[in-house]
């Protein structure tokens, strides 16, 4: 196995909060090339086709779990200036900074209470994050709080993980209580071909209430 597939697994792995922290900053600074060049990994270019239909290019925009700054550059090549860092590791962050896209960063994990304002955001886009062995199903509660209504929340989700960790009860819960509404939904495709095809994930747009 490459190295880059077995720090995927590693990552993967992690058995808490703090463990997946610490092997991220271990990872960070050959995060962008592993995934580029081992991976081919497209989820983020796939999140943002989806966003730009939604989104206005004025919107205050959070990226959790933003990483090494892969989605904001999407963004930013799609004409979108006002953006927020947010990630549980500071070493992915401090490579985030160096893309020059971000106005802001702030450490902090999906899964617990979000250290900002209700309503602060425009709208929120959280790639990657939604996957094996990472941030919870329940992580959309304060998501949703931090959202203004009418914005969005954009996030993509392996479908296996959707199937057996409570995300199909969790988005199908809130879109009943009136929380947020679908708006898109992609089809499955491979976010990382190269290096894992068996791994699939869909795109989910979702309109705040």
């Amino acid at each position: 196995m490459q190295e880059s597939h077995k720090r995927v697994q590693w990552v993967y792995e992690s058995t808490d909060d703090k463990e997946l922290e610490d092997r991220y900053d271990q990872w960070a600074a050959d995060y962008d090339n592993d995934l580029a060049a081992e991976f081919a990994w497209n989820a983020p270019q796939n999140a943002t086709a989806v966003f730009v239909k939604h989104v206005d290019k004025a919107a205050h925009v959070l990226d959790a779990g933003a990483g090494t700054g892969l989605v904001g550059e999407c963004l930013a090549e799609a004409g979108y200036k006002d953006l927020v860092a947010m990630d549980l590791s500071q070493g992915m962050l401090d490579e985030a900074k160096s893309k020059n896209v971000y106005n802001d960063f702030h450490q902090m994990a999906l899964g617990g209470s979000l250290d900002f304002a209700t309503d602060e955001f425009d709208a929120v886009i959280s790639v990657g994050v939604f996957t094996q062995g990472h941030a919870p199903a329940n992580s959309f509660d304060e998501l949703v709080r931090i959202t203004k209504p009418g914005g969005l929340i954009v996030f993509s989700l392996r479908t296996d993980v959707y199937e057996s960790a409570g995300f199909n009860e969790q988005q199908s819960g809130m879109e009943a209580s009136g929380a947020w509404q679908l708006a898109e939904m992609t089809d499955e495709f491979q976010p990382m071909a190269k290096g894992e095809p068996e791994v699939w994930h869909r795109i989910w747009a979702y309109r705040v209430n």
